[in-house]
């Protein structure tokens, strides 16, 4: 079965906690606080597999959580980290946010266009820290520790694009599915009647030393832009594709469809698409040749090829054009032709292949950027006044340090006060007109406002 989009829910592991501890050893009645931390939790990690060809891995289970942290210990000792979660996708997998309540999808995350590429979805959360990390010159014998942090969850939305060098297109029964089995070692379904092929098909096609992957896709017809005949279902595949190859059934079928205007359809299907596909690479390819009867029509096709060729080069007869001139005449049931055009599309995408590596030279990694979208956003906090004197705090990093403060431990909570100043959370709060007694809302904690200029010696006790 073929599945090529799916949503599901990923979670990291928690991290474990950290430990609250004091060396107590013969011969060392004052031994000070050796609490390890917890460890980290795994993350959920997407990777790209050649070997994988589709999402039905995915299909019937859609949670999946990284394992999390142990807990530290005394005597200095950590915990453990969470292994990673890593998820095997199609090469060629599209990574979106999703979110399950509004049914929407959000940011592009990544583009995982080779194998081995991978991007982490859901981060394990950070193992809390021992109460050996919290000692100053003023506060020697810390009685706490952070709690660790829990996992990041969510939705993501994974849709796989067909990687294919090529890929056949055109109307019903032109022949595309006969084509790649000739051409490749494909073994797709083949009838005599129209959407024989319901889902795409790939094939590895050889020419000399020069070998490519091609795609059949199945046909489209009169309205796919619009999602006419499951249009948008297979469109999307053409995307991903450096080259297209249009197919064109010279006989017009058993319906007795006009060829001439079969061209004009699939040309003006993939423009409405996609008006980037209409200035795609692109090969035409005249199928059925050796059936009687189809030179002239195939001789008025060439012309038409030709013209479009030169319009496409903006009316120079000599400029280089995204449209091969020629038309490559075939028959995928005697094998006529057939080799000349392996070759033809061998070279080509050799050269495409030339081009596009040349001009991702030095550019700047999907993940590092997302990384760092990711980061800045998790930084910031807003501050929304819910009720006369209630006010609640919102952002990740925030959120992050209530969850791993210890509320049954005064001296953490006055900690966590600490970090929040720090973080301008008391100067954003007064901005928005919180005062002394105020109910100050983080996560599911709530908590009186005092501001540092009514507790002047607050902060200077806390020294980091």
């Amino acid at each position: 079965m073929f599945i090529d989009k799916v949503r599901i829910h990923v979670k990291g592991g928690d991290g474990g906690a950290g430990c609250m501890s004091f060396r107590r050893e013969a011969h060392v009645p004052k031994g000070g606080p050796d609490g390890g931390d917890g460890g980290h939790g795994g993350n959920v990690v997407l990777q790209a597999d050649a070997g994988v060809s589709s999402l039905i891995d995915y299909r019937f289970k859609h949670h999946f959580n990284a394992p999390r942290g142990t807990h530290g210990k005394g005597s200095r000792m950590h915990g453990a980290t969470g292994d990673d979660l890593v998820l095997p996708v199609p090469v060629g997998t599209l990574v979106r946010e999703y979110f399950e309540d509004t049914k929407e999808v959000g940011e592009l995350l990544a583009d995982l266009t080779h194998d081995g590429e991978r991007i982490t979805v859901a981060a394990g959360g950070m193992g809390g820290r021992g109460n050996i990390h919290f000692v100053t010159s003023t506060r020697r014998a810390p009685a706490f520790a952070e709690l660790g942090e829990p996992g990041a969850e969510g939705w993501v939305e994974l849709e796989m694009k067909l990687m294919a060098d090529a890929a056949l297109v055109g109307m019903p029964s032109a022949g595309k599915s006969s084509l790649i089995a000739r051409m490749s070692a494909a073994r797709p379904k083949i009838a005599d009647y129209p959407f024989t092929t319901l889902v795409p098909n790939l094939g590895v096609a050889t020419s000399g030393d020069l070998s490519f992957v091609i795609a059949d896709v199945p046909g489209l017809i009169e309205g796919a832009h619009e999602g006419r005949g499951l249009g948008h279902e297979f469109l999307r595949h053409i995307e991903r594709s450096a080259l297209i190859v249009q197919v064109v059934d010279l006989t017009g079928d058993y319906e007795g469809r006009d060829p001439l205007e079969d061209y004009e359809v699939i040309k003006r299907e993939l423009a409405l698409y996609a008006d980037e596909l209409a200035h795609r690479p692109r090969v035409v390819v005249a199928n059925k040749a050796d059936v009687p009867g189809t030179e002239e029509v195939a001789d008025e096709l060439a012309r038409r090829v030709r013209a479009d060729s030169i319009a496409a080069a903006g009316g120079d007869e000599f400029a280089e054009s995204p449209f091969d001139p020629k038309l490559y005449r075939v028959s995928a049931l005697t094998g006529q032709g057939v080799d000349g055009l392996k070759a033809a599309l061998a070279t080509k995408v050799h050269e495409l292949r030339e081009a596009a590596r040349a001009e991702l030279e030095g550019q700047v990694q999907f993940e590092q950027v997302w990384e760092f979208r990711r980061d800045a956003r998790d930084k910031r906090f807003e501050v929304e006044q819910e009720a006369p004197h209630v006010f609640r705090v919102s952002g990740g990093q925030v959120e992050r340090m209530v969850v791993q403060t210890d509320w049954e431990n005064e001296e953490a909570i006055v900690f966590l006060q600490h970090r929040l100043k720090r973080l301008g959370v008391d100067t954003a709060l007064e901005k928005a007109g919180a005062v002394d007694g105020d109910e100050i809302r983080i996560c599911g904690m709530a908590f009186d406002f005092e501001s540092a200029a009514g507790h002047p010696d607050l902060y200077e006790e806390l020294d980091l």
